[in-house]
């Protein structure tokens, strides 16, 4: 059986940046990365060249600029982290990790009419 990683935040934001484009180079990655905080060129290159290790991202090497896709999905990766922490910092418990989420975040009316219309949705499965 395949070992699964679990992706460290600096992975994460590489990954970040991945998904929203659906492949990067290093430079395209390094320059989104750079944009936000001091980042070092060599430090993406070798961070990615882990992650492919690891299994979380493939290269395409045709060409000269490596180009890379994530092979893991924005959504279960999301799905996994929010199990980690709902068992590790909540207890287990979905209510908990949404109050947290209410009172911690500014939510919009618009986001809680589609919170509102998750739940009955969940609702009608139950």
């Amino acid at each position: 059986m395949k070992k699964v990683y679990k992706p460290t935040t600096a992975e994460l934001e590489i990954l970040a940046v991945i998904w929203e484009r659906e492949t990067a180079t290093v430079r395209e990655i390094f320059e989104v990365i750079g944009a936000r905080k001091p980042t070092i060129y060599t430090t993406v290159l070798k961070t990615l060249q882990i992650m492919d290790e690891k299994g979380l991202v493939e290269r395409d090497k045709t060409n000269r600029a490596h180009v890379y896709r994530a092979r893991i999905k924005q959504s279960d990766t999301g799905k996994q982290i929010l199990r980690d922490v709902m068992q590790k910092v909540f207890g287990g418990s979905a209510l908990k990790l949404v109050q947290q989420v209410l009172e911690t975040e500014a939510t919009t009316a618009e986001d809680l009419r589609e919170i509102r219309k998750m739940i009955r949705e969940v609702e009608k499965k139950a």
